[in-house]
């Protein structure tokens, strides 16, 4: 596969990462069809068997996302900004701290957005609490996992 076309698969993946915050985005579907279109112009072992776990992430996800309550994040408030910042310190997370650091990161971003808008303490954990519980879990769950299968398809790129 050429160099071109890694760059358009890994463009395809950003934009699945950035479609997991943005209602009406399938980003963990773009995430998922981006590795599938990756392994299919390069058959060797390592591509399917990151396509074999995207999937098997893809579905233990949609599992968990299903037993979370539903996501209503319109009611507490939530706004593009504030989701922004959930990303970003997802991500910066996911790098700093590697996988893990991903979940203490999004609620980071949520936490700063919050206090920045609210300015007490307080005020910013209580709304943090509403996030999560109107549906940020769901959308913690989903980025998370788009995060997982772009880390495994680039380590795949890179070391495979």
């Amino acid at each position: 596969m050429g160099v071109w076309e890694l760059l358009m698969v890994g463009l395809v993946i950003l934009l699945g990462l950035c479609g997991v915050l943005l209602p009406a985005v399938p980003g963990s579907l773009l995430v998922w069809a981006a590795v599938m279109w990756w392994a299919l112009k390069d058959p060797q072992p390592v591509s399917w068997w990151v396509l074999v776990g995207a999937t098997v992430l893809m579905f233990v996800s949609q599992g968990v996302r299903w037993a979370l309550p539903p996501r209503r994040l319109r009611a507490s408030g939530t706004n593009r900004r504030m989701l922004a910042y959930a990303g970003a310190g997802s991500t910066l997370g996911f790098v700093v701290l590697p996988v893990l650091g991903a979940i203490p990161g999004f609620l980071a971003g949520i936490y700063l957005f919050e206090r920045l808008r609210l300015g007490r303490h307080a005020e910013a954990v209580t709304a943090l609490r509403t996030v999560m519980r109107s549906g940020g879990s769901s959308i913690l769950t989903e980025l998370f996992t788009c995060q997982l299968i772009a880390a495994a398809w680039l380590g795949a790129v890179f070391w495979g």
